[in-house]
């Protein structure tokens, strides 16, 4: 009787155990598959930056703080050797030939996007053209590593105008304040000179 009972709770286990993994696979190939990026649609142009540090295929574009895209390819042109961005744009935001892109994070800490700087031009760009001004990711290590070596530069040389002129630390110089005689330690002092007969 007992066993039979032990036999059913551990069946009863195991199938929980079946059901809990299965659950956690189809959530994880949710967020994989299915990471709620919409299709891209509207039409595409293209920006070359000198560095896409973080930016990824999927990436939103926005207009304004609103997303109107997409990044749809990214590539390197062997010639220039800069990265050439591939996006999409909705079919109603029609931007003018002047207008910037720039890669940005929504956060210290967040993900990138690509943010579209409407430009003042009459002439808008068609779709398959390409936007010319650009500015590319800013690399958070970059900025930290310039600060430190920057905090550590203004250290050395603050330290470097405090040392003591006129040889190493923690050596005694020879002679007394004054001009006077060099003092060696343990010497005696010279006798006075007396009066000449």
């Amino acid at each position: 009787m007992g066993r039979s009972m032990g036999g059913a709770k551990g069946g009863l286990e195991f199938g929980v155990g079946v059901v809990v993994l299965a659950g956690l696979a189809a959530l994880l190939a949710f967020a994989l598959l299915g990471s709620g990026r919409k299709a891209a649609t509207g039409y595409e142009i293209s920006a070359r930056f000198p560095h896409i540090d973080g930016l990824e295929i999927g990436s939103p574009v926005k207009l304004a703080g609103v997303q109107v895209g997409q990044v749809t390819s990214e590539r390197i042109d062997p010639k220039s050797f800069q990265a050439v961005v591939r996006f999409s744009v909705a079919n109603d935001i029609h931007l003018p030939e002047d207008s910037a892109a720039i890669i940005t994070s929504d956060s210290l800490l967040g993900g990138k996007y690509l943010a579209l700087n409407p430009g003042g031009s009459e002439t808008m760009i068609k779709p398959g053209g390409q936007i010319d001004l650009t500015q590319g990711s800013i690399s958070l290590e970059q900025l930290l590593s310039k600060f430190i070596f920057s905090v550590t530069d203004a250290m050395s040389s603050k330290k470097g105008g405090d040392a003591p002129v006129g040889g190493a630390p923690g050596n005694a110089p020879l002679s007394a304040p004054g001009n006077g005689p060099a003092s060696v330690p343990g010497a005696q002092p010279a006798p006075a000179a007396g009066p000449t007969p």
